[in-house]
């Protein structure tokens, strides 16, 4: 049995790892020698990008901040989704008078065809 502890690393050594990786080190090559996993360091590099060093902070209890985030965005997400809703349905009823109008001039078009032709007689005055 493995009594091998929860390895914690503090915002410094994070912030340093993820700026060699985009200082153009490898990953691969940085975990190996720092003996961490691949997926950490692409973890700690995505955070790094999106909110910086203060996004790269020690393991625990989420921050308040990260939790309104969470919740914005997901009413983002709730108003978009209700958008496209909108415009589904209102493209869907933009179709519907298209086919009708088609459908009406393709009426139209055959009965000018119908007095067009040889033999028709002409509409009285």
């Amino acid at each position: 049995m493995s009594t091998s502890k929860r390895r914690v690393f503090n915002r410094e050594f994070k912030v340093l790892v993820a700026e060699r990786v985009m200082g153009g080190e490898s990953a691969a090559a940085l975990s190996r020698e720092l003996h961490i996993s691949p997926g950490r360091v692409s973890t700690w590099c995505d955070l790094y990008r999106r909110r910086g060093p203060e996004g790269l902070r020690r393991a625990g209890r989420p921050r308040k901040e990260d939790a309104d985030l969470r919740m914005a965005e997901a009413k983002d997400a709730a108003t978009a989704r209700q958008r496209i809703r909108e415009l589904e349905r209102k493209v869907g009823q933009q179709q519907v008078e298209l086919d009708f109008f088609q459908q009406a001039l393709r009426h139209i078009e055959e009965a000018r065809r119908r007095s067009e032709a040889p033999g028709v007689k002409a509409s009285t005055p």
